[in-house]
């Protein structure tokens, strides 16, 4: 059944109530490595609620219902995530009551991947969250959602971003955070559900050799890289945060982070090292100041 652009125009929810708390922001931090070395105090402020929980920037990614469709033609089972633009007004708070607005902002068919069967579909879905307490803005993430069971049909709409260039130059900065075997297990306890993340044999039904690690938990790790290296674990720096995925990650293997910083603005790029395949590119994170 082809994807119907006409009714994915229409696909929007006004003040939708969302809400975490504590529990649900250590949980995503462990998820993406926090904690791993118990007695390091600046990580561990991520993961224990004393005296004060920090909370990650990319939390914000998992906040938003992942079933955004309905009665569209949408295949939740082959649709993967492309991109994602995350902008953050303010510091995600320990716990909180949300308001999220959400609207489809483009849709189109893709061209097919050079020697590729498809060609799919690209919709991006754009949300922006309130507290509910006092209609405060939190932060707004746009999302391109790759979906590889076929074009659509109906009137195409909008414009994809165009990604974020590197510099030319070697990176100034490098880090390195080994995943743990387990880690997309532990990580769809906050976020993507889909069983190719668990299940062996849907993984390998879909063209991989053992589940992988959600391209979410991935752009944490990212994230995690550049709190640790240029932040000094400073959540109240990061502004904005984007990525673009190109590849797969298995639980297990270690990502290598590499940054190029320019005044407020950090490039990056994440690389699998076992492989040497870059996993996450274009990558551009903005600081205060």
């Amino acid at each position: 059944m082809p994807i119907d652009y006409d009714a994915l125009k229409a696909v929007a929810t006004q003040d939708q109530l969302v809400s975490y708390r504590e529990r649900d922001a250590m949980l995503y931090a462990i998820g993406i490595g926090f904690g791993g070395n118990p007695l390091d105090r600046k990580e561990l402020a991520y993961a224990y609620e004393s005296p004060s929980l920090r909370t990650v920037p990319t939390f914000a990614t998992v906040l938003l219902p992942d079933d955004f469709f309905a009665d569209v033609g949408w295949d939740d089972r082959r649709v993967v995530r492309g991109s994602q633009r995350l902008e953050v007004y303010r510091p995600l708070p320990p716990a909180a009551d949300l308001l999220v607005n959400w609207r489809v902002v483009a849709a189109h068919d893709r061209r097919p991947d050079k020697g590729g069967p498809e060609k799919g579909s690209r919709i991006i879905v754009q949300c922006e969250a309130r507290l509910a307490r006092d209609d405060t803005a939190l932060f707004a993430l746009g999302t391109t959602l790759i979906s590889v069971n076929g074009s659509g049909h109906g009137g195409a709409f909008g414009d994809a971003p165009a990604h974020h260039v590197l510099p030319s130059r070697e990176p100034d900065l490098s880090c390195d955070l080994e995943t743990r075997p387990d880690q997309a297990l532990l990580f769809r306890l906050s976020g993507g559900r889909s069983p190719v993340h668990a299940d062996p044999e849907i993984a390998r039904a879909a063209g991989f050799r053992r589940p992988l690690l959600q391209a979410r938990c991935t752009a944490g790790i990212a994230c995690r890289a550049v709190l640790k290296t240029i932040c000094d674990y400073d959540y109240t720096l990061i502004k904005s945060f984007d990525v673009h995925f190109t590849g797969a990650v298995y639980p297990g293997e270690t990502l290598t982070t590499d940054m190029w910083q320019e005044r407020n603005v950090v490039s990056f790029r994440c690389t699998v090292r076992e492989r040497n395949a870059v996993v996450l590119d274009n990558g551009k994170c903005t600081l205060a100041g």
